[in-house]
């Protein structure tokens, strides 16, 4: 079976691009699917640890099967913006900054992620 395979963040830099094509053996699962990519785009053991998968713009899990034609994005974990979580403590944060929710209210909200 062929699926469509979107590359986002530091995946597309790994990769050189972001679509590909992919054969896989029918009744592959979301599993089988990052075990070759693995192989394929070499990066820390880490980054493919907490990869977030979504097939046809639906969140899925390693066990989910994969279809002919399902359209399967590879989104890598994202951070940034905060001077604490980048582990400068609380310390190095310039005088009238404060991080994002330090006051316990809650952040922009965000638009579901479509294509």
């Amino acid at each position: 079976m062929r699926v469509c395979v979107l590359y986002f963040g530091v995946l597309k830099d790994l990769v050189g691009h972001g679509r590909s094509e992919m054969e896989l053996a029918e009744g592959a699962s979301v599993a089988e699917l990052l075990e070759v990519h693995r192989g394929l785009a070499k990066g820390p053991e880490s980054l493919w640890d907490s990869i977030a998968v979504a097939v046809n713009q639906e969140y899925a899990r390693a066990g989910d099967v994969l279809k002919d034609g399902d359209e399967v994005a590879l989104l890598p974990p994202v951070s940034g913006g905060s001077l604490v979580l980048a582990g400068l403590g609380q310390e190095s944060i310039p005088q009238g900054l404060k991080p994002l929710n330090s006051a316990g209210g809650r952040g922009p909200r965000l638009k579901p992620w479509r294509t």
